[in-house]
């Protein structure tokens, strides 16, 4: 079964496109691996000193680095010894004068991001700091770091400039879909494919549900999904691939998806989800998968009403759950709640989750969770610096009509619930709530580990509490992926 997800993700999805979906790019085909080291910035202790804005403030009019070149202490050292010394130290005076950039650009962010909300709030002040970090990087140029800081400055900014939390072209570009024109939505498939490309970010959490919904259904001749959030339907093109080319049980089972749309701002939402239909109907028949595709609209306030989904007796229901994905908005915790909750009472064979993973540093207070989101995208950005060169106009992409969109809307995020408890991660929700964990298989842990063994030795994987398995990048986790059944007796 691992091995027939694995094929299926080769397939080119992109080609059943009925309209503007194809994904195509002029990317220098050049851009080869690489190891990049990440910036060095010892995030434990950037927690503790937040209110020293005297020494922050001088250090951003200070535009030297403060490093001289050492000198070098044998002078009776044949000219060979002396150049390569001279080479070691310069190369390691660079790195030096690269970190105490980064760690700069890491202070200024803290700074504007506590004139903004801290104790010693100050809206001018902001102001100040972001014009001088606007000064200071871009997001098209620069050191990793440089580009980080770029995205997140144009965050803040937004923060500064919208009465209601901001509302900065980022989050724009992230919020909805019927703000997209045919050139943005060609981008962003392009920019996608390209990321799934780069890291395994995206498939890691596809090849784990997907794996752990074809151990479920083995036995079943029908088997109905029904998905919070569809997007281009990318996910269901592999599990087609590996129901139909399953060796064991029944012949290929009929597949029902059931994806929920969003009335809210009018029909173009439902319509982008009815030309997802129409692609996986196509790709369906192309291959000889029995489909069929249905939708489920939300409430206005994106309320979910089990009663609304059609259930077929003899079909094995699967709920699952993507609240990773780098190009959709931040779903509102009560509409994730109350499609979790609401889904508990249909009864569901199986939940699959995929989350993003939070750990904020210090306090759960703005500062905290800023700080890590500002760490949590340090890591990506570190890793796909890995793999692609920055000069790769994909990277280029794939940071600017991803990554800073997602960006934006973190940290507006995390501005309009600074007041609000952290409730903490879905897949600790879920427990308290009365699912049951569903152990994570043997061979779906090697599945993921052998999707890592594609990327860069960077990404490790770790499962945890028998049901849930971590992607991470060096120290940093990134993502989950959990796993989950419902009591015989949940239903109403």
């Amino acid at each position: 079964m691992a091995m027939a997800i694995d094929d299926a993700f080769e397939v080119d999805f992109s080609c059943y496109s009925t309209s503007t979906t194809t994904t195509t790019t002029d990317d220098d085909p050049a851009c080869t691996w690489n190891n990049w080291g990440s910036p060095v910035v010892d995030w434990g202790s950037l927690s503790s000193e937040r209110d020293e804005f005297q020494d922050l403030i001088e250090s951003m009019m200070d535009d030297g680095t403060g490093f001289e070149l050492p000198r070098v202490e044998n002078e009776t050292s044949n000219s060979v010894s002396v150049s390569v010394s001279i080479d070691t130290v310069v190369a390691d005076d660079e790195r030096n004068v690269e970190d105490f950039k980064g760690l700069r650009l890491v202070h200024l962010l803290m700074a504007a991001a506590e004139a903004l909300t801290g104790a010693t709030k100050s809206r001018e002040l902001a102001r100040v700091i972001l014009v001088r970090l606007k000064e200071l990087v871009s997001p098209s140029d620069g050191t990793n770091m440089e580009r980080l800081a770029a995205y997140f400055t144009e965050a803040l900014q937004g923060l500064l400039e919208g009465s209601r939390g901001g509302h900065s072209k980022y989050l724009l570009a992230n919020g909805s879909h019927h703000h997209r024109d045919k050139h943005h939505q060609s981008d962003m498939l392009a920019a996608f494919q390209l990321l799934q490309d780069m890291s395994p970010y995206v498939k890691f959490g596809h090849f784990t549900a997907n794996q752990a919904i074809l151990e479920a259904v083995t036995h079943d001749r029908r088997i109905h999904i029904v998905d919070y959030d569809i997007m281009e339907g990318i996910q269901w093109a592999s599990l087609m691939e590996a129901l139909v080319s399953r060796k064991e049980g029944p012949p290929t089972p009929h597949l029902r998806i059931t994806a929920l749309s969003r009335g809210n701002n009018g029909c173009q939402s439902i319509g982008s989800i009815q030309e997802t239909g129409r692609r996986l109907v196509a790709f369906a028949a192309s291959i000889g998968q029995p489909f069929s595709f249905h939708q489920c609209r939300l409430d206005s306030d994106e309320t979910f009403r089990p009663s609304a989904v059609k259930l077929v007796r003899g079909e094995a229901l699967v709920i699952n759950c993507m609240l990773h994905s780098p190009h959709f908005s931040h779903r509102p915790p009560g509409s994730v709640a109350s499609f979790l909750s609401g889904a508990k009472t249909l009864n569901p064979r199986l939940v699959t989750l995929v989350e993003e993973e939070a750990g904020p540093i210090g306090d759960g207070d703005f500062m905290g969770r800023f700080m890590d989101s500002l760490h949590h995208y340090s890591a990506m950005f570190d890793s796909l610096e890995a793999g692609f060169p920055m000069q790769c106009r994909a990277r280029a992409l794939v940071e600017r009509v991803i990554l800073g969109p997602r960006i934006a809307g973190s940290v507006t995020q995390i501005y309009r619930n600074r007041n609000e408890d952290e409730s903490g991660p879905w897949w600790e929700w879920l427990k308290s709530v009365g699912y049951k964990t569903a152990n994570i298989s043997f061979g779906n842990h090697c599945q993921a580990k052998l999707l890592l063994g594609l990327f860069n030795d960077g990404y490790r994987v770790e499962e945890l509490a028998n049901n849930r398995l971590v992607l991470g990048w060096k120290s940093r986790r990134l993502l989950s992926a959990s796993i989950w059944t419902s009591p015989p007796d949940s239903g109403l």
